[in-house]
Order: C-alpha cells, then sequence, then structure tokens
C-alpha cells in the first residue's frame, strides 16, 4: 500500500533550534531533494582545471544529460566526450571492451591530442566490478604519450568513505609526476578559485619571495607538472584535505592544511604555522585585523537588525562565520547545512546562544521541497541555498568563499554584506547557474 511520504509531522517540521541539534546526527537520513541553487562547481568544472586535458564520461545516456549541458554551457564541448553505456553491454559482459574501445575511438577522432585524458566511470561500472587495472594498463600502453587518471561519477559513493568531491580534489593532482628536483615552491591546493593576492595566506608568503603554484593558474600541462616540484602544499578546504594528505605523500611533500576559520585567535594561529614553515618573522607581519573588524562594525550599523541566513555551500566554515557575526551583534536567525564539521564551535554556539531561536536546517530533506519560503521579514543570505529558501534578493553571491581568506576575507565579507544589503539581485536568474566564476558565467 503506497504511503505519503509527508504523512509523518515530524518530516514536514525539518527546522530545529540549535539548542536542540545533536551535531553527531543533526538530521535524518532519507529520501533527498536538491533546490536550484546551482552555484557550486561540480566535477565536470574542476576537471577542467588540468590543461591541455580531456574528460570522457563513460555513463548510461540518462546520467550523460547533466554532465554534457555543463560542457557546453562552459564552451568547453572540444575538451569533452561520452561514451554510452546502453542494456546490451551489460547483458554481454563487454563493458571493458566498451570503455577500451570507447576510449580509443575518442583520441583516434582527435585533431590534436591531449596531454591527459580524465575517464569518468559511473555506478554501473561498480556493480559489475568492472576491471579497472586492466582498462588503464590497456590504454596506458596503448597510448604511452597521454596520462590517463581515474575519475568517477558515483552517487552511491556519497555516504560512505571519500565522497565523489573529495575524490575529484584529489584526482585534480593524481597526474603529476613525483620528481626529485624540488625546490622552495608552494602549492595552494584542492581550490576552485584562485586565493585573492590580498589575502593574509598570500602575503605572508610573498614576504618569503617563494614561488606560488596553484592549479588555477596553470595555462599548460608543463606548469601543471611543475607543481611536483614544491617542496610545500598549503590546503584550506576540508574538501580537499584528505585528497591532499594522500597526494602530499606519493609526492614527497609536506602538506600544511590551515581551514577557514572567522575566529580572530585561530586565524593568527595558522597563519603563524605558515610563518614558521617559511621562516617568515611574523612580528613583521600587519595582520590587519583591526581594519576587518572596522568593516565589520560598519556594516553593522547599516543593516542593523536585519534577519541574516547563511548555507554550507557559501563558506565550509558556516558556524565559525555565524559565531563571528553574533558576537559583533548581527541577527543570525537561519543556518542550512545537512550536517556539522564544526562540532566544537558548535558547541561555543549552542552554549552562548542557545536561548535564541537560531534555527538550523536541512537542504536535502525532501520536505524542504514544500517548506514555506515566504517570510515576514527581509533576509540578508550568503550563500546561494540561503538565498533560495528565504526567498530574498538580497544575498552575496559566492560559493567556497570565493577565494578569500583570513581577516582580509572578512573585510571583503563586510563589504559585500553591505553591497547586498542596499542592491537586490535578480535571484531566481543567477543562482540557477552552474559553477559561479568559472567561464560558462564569465
Amino acid at each position: 500500500m503506497l504511503k505519503h511520504v509527508l504523512d509523518n509531522k515530524e518530516e514536514i517540521v525539518v527546522a530545529k533550534k540549535i539548542k536542540d541539534v545533536n551535531p553527531e546526527a543533526p538530521f535524518t537520513s532519507g529520501l533527498e531533494y536538491g533546490c536550484p541553487a546551482r552555484g557550486t562547481w561540480n566535477i565536470v568544472h574542476t576537471g577542467f582545471l588540468i590543461p591541455e586535458s580531456h574528460q570522457v564520461f563513460v555513463c548510461a545516456s540518462n546520467c550523460l544529460r547533466g554532465v554534457v549541458l555543463t560542457a557546453a554551457e562552459m564552451g568547453e564541448m572540444g575538451r569533452f566526450s561520452t561514451v554510452t553505456i546502453k542494456e546490451n553491454n551489460v547483458l554481454d559482459g563487454d563493458m571493458e571492451d566498451l570503455l577500451i574501445d570507447g576510449v580509443s575511438h575518442v583520441i583516434d577522432k582527435l585533431k590534436k591530442k591531449p596531454k591527459a585524458i580524465l575517464i569518468y566511470t559511473s555506478c554501473i561500472h561498480h556493480f559489475m566490478a568492472l576491471d579497472m587495472n586492466l582498462c588503464y594498463t590497456t590504454l596506458r600502453k596503448k597510448y604511452p604519450k597521454i596520462k590517463f587518471t581515474d575519475c568517477y561519477m558515483n552517487p552511491i559513493m556519497r555516504k560512505s568513505g571519500m565522497t565523489p568531491d573529495e575524490l575529484m580534489r584529489r584526482q585534480l593532482y593524481s597526474l603529476l609526476d613525483k620528481t626529485d628536483k624540488k625546490d622552495n615552491g608552494i602549492n595552494i591546493c584542492g581550490n576552485n578559485y584562485k586565493t585573492d593576492d590580498t589575502s593574509d595566506l598570500i602575503r605572508i608568503i610573498k614576504m618569503s619571495k617563494i614561488k606560488i603554484r596553484d592549479i588555477t593558474m596553470c595555462k599548460t600541462f608543463d606548469e601543471y607538472q611543475d607543481m611536483a616540484k614544491s617542496k610545500l602544499n598549503i590546503t584550506y578546504l576540508p574538501v580537499a584535505y584528505k585528497g591532499m594528505d594522500m597526494i602530499s605523500k606519493k609526492l614527497g611533500q609536506e602538506l600544511l592544511y590551515i581551514p577557514i576559520s572567522y575566529d580572530a585567535d585561530t586565524i593568527k594561529n595558522y597563519l603563524s604555522k605558515l610563518a614558521d614553515k617559511i621562516n617568515v618573522d611574523i612580528k613583521k607581519f600587519d595582520f590587519k585585523d583591526k581594519e576587518a573588524i572596522d568593516e565589520l562594525k560598519k556594516a553593522k550599523e547599516i543593516i542593523g537588525n536585519t534577519a541574516i541566513a547563511i548555507d554550507y555551500t557559501f563558506t565550509p566554515a558556516p558556524f565559525s562565520l555565524a559565531k563571528l557575526l553574533l558576537d559583533y551583534g548581527f541577527n543570525v536567525k537561519k543556518i542550512y547545512t545537512d550536517s556539522i564539521s564544526e562540532k566544537d564551535i558548535f558547541k561555543e554556539l549552542q552554549d552562548k546562544y542557545g536561548d535564541r531561536d537560531i534555527l538550523i536546517y536541512p537542504t536535502v530533506n525532501v520536505a524542504m521541497r514544500t517548506n514555506d519560503r515566504k517570510q515576514n521579514e527581509k533576509y540578508l543570505a550568503l550563500g546561494q541555498k540561503a538565498t533560495y529558501f528565504t526567498n530574498t534578493n538580497n544575498f552575496v553571491n559566492e560559493v567556497e568563499c570565493g577565494g578569500h581568506y583570513g581577516f582580509d576575507g572578512i573585510k571583503i565579507l563586510a563589504k559585500n554584506m553591505i553591497n547586498a544589503f542596499k542592491n537586490e539581485k535578480d535571484a531566481s536568474n543567477l543562482i540557477q547557474k552552474k559553477g559561479l566564476g568559472c567561464s560558462c558565467i564569465l
């Protein structure tokens, strides 16, 4: 007998007050929903960061629709191909032959041979225990001048082990060849956006006059390969940490993980660790923390008690950001996230602001599809999902911190909040576009 999935009232009431949330399991997992906020990058956008590379997706036709549209929107169809899996391939058991012959056909038809091929396999390959070793060994032997790496379009991996996004960040650097010719270079790894030159992170590195390398700045495959020469890798996004730990060990490089934070002491601690690594006297560094706080106070004077909503796509540290804003008097009322990684910060928020009606919402819970988006007050949203769910046109349109870091990032945030408060944007048009900041948007 069929049962309406929203018959249970407990499923319909999805928001929880911050004091009532268990950070280990904030929401029940079940049927999921994806809201029409598309600005985050997907595996196609990220894969194209490798210069002179070509992507081949080996999937069923219904799975290919979204990735084909992404490549078309970016104007990158010349670097993108597909191999379609059909029912007979599954029944006949020739999946290895299909992948090898399909990728070979793509390569043979290309007028200019790429330096690298990114092959994206899908769920069906894992269900059928495809012999990946055989496929890649055969292709590497057949095309010795081309580098191949395995990438994944596999949603069944989302709930266990490394997620597809984490795997993609790792595979971005899997084509780097280990070398003994190390220099004093520093790689900034795992991010889709170039880190701001004005950021505290870049300013400290420039004090050392050490060469900075970043995949977002690479124009050729040779420039990309030079990243293997660097002695130190820096990553500040949690989604990149696992992969970069593995890559760093493989290449014989040191890894410094200094994740995004909005806490002044934490920022100074991370930057001091960086300064020690590269022999910079941190006492000579101007953190510009006073400038950031002054800008934040200015924003508070202008924005006043306007309700603020934050989501996890805006920053990987939404609760650290919420605490900063609350500490400076902002009226944070809603936070949208499906999990909580900042458990210590979250506990601080519960202890300090648990008596307030700050609501925590999931973004993928199926009940969010019918959740009432009408608001009784004006909202300023930080992030596209928060923008959609609060139905506002006053929002800061960024994902993944947009390349901002440290006190400079806080200063930029405050200025952007002022601008968003004063000037409305066309949310319905902007947030449905894929890959904010990618070539299909620029």
